[in-house]
């Protein structure tokens, strides 16, 4: 994909991954410490989270299509390399998520479990890794958006007014 409507198609789609990301992030957290968030949230983020893991590489490749249409400079790079991590930080959110609501499936269930739902130290170790990963994807999502915003940014606006603007 490389456009819509006119628009490089990476600045549409990355608004996706820094909104439903962290949306996912914190919604692991949830499921993994609240038992009564697990029963209705594990679920949708499962799905929620796979999703991210697809879009992510669609809006990387759409990111490096838009890199080999601007200037090269050291931020466009650091953007670009970062924007890279972000598969690495989806991943362990949506693998995560998935055993969370396969645990909250299995206490539905009787008979043989694999997840040991019942389980206090297999759900504290997904507890900590959930707690892990989310703060993970949040902080490399920040530090992504942070450097693409500098890259689009920096220099390019002035702090007073622009002569003829609103209010003058």
């Amino acid at each position: 994909m490389t456009t819509v409507n006119g628009l490089p198609a990476h600045i549409l789609l990355v608004h996706a991954i820094v909104v439903l990301l962290p949306l996912s992030a914190l919604l692991l957290v949830l499921s993994a410490l609240w038992p009564a968030a697990r029963a209705k949230l594990a679920g949708p983020n499962a799905i929620l989270s796979v999703l991210v893991v697809v879009l992510v590489p669609i809006t990387t490749e759409a990111g490096e299509w838009l890199e080999r249409r601007v200037a090269r400079t050291p931020l466009v790079r650091t953007h670009t390399e970062l924007g890279d991590t972000a598969i690495w930080v989806a991943i362990p959110v949506a693998v995560l998520a998935l055993l969370v609501w396969w645990r909250q499936r299995e206490t539905r269930r009787s008979g043989r479990t694999f997840l040991a739902p019942a389980s206090t130290a297999v759900t504290v170790v997904i507890s900590v890794l959930a707690v892990a990963a989310a703060g993970a994807a949040v902080f490399d999502i920040y530090r992504i958006g942070d450097s693409g915003a500098q890259a689009t940014w920096q220099g390019q606006f002035s702090s007073a007014p622009a002569a003829g603007g609103p209010g003058h």
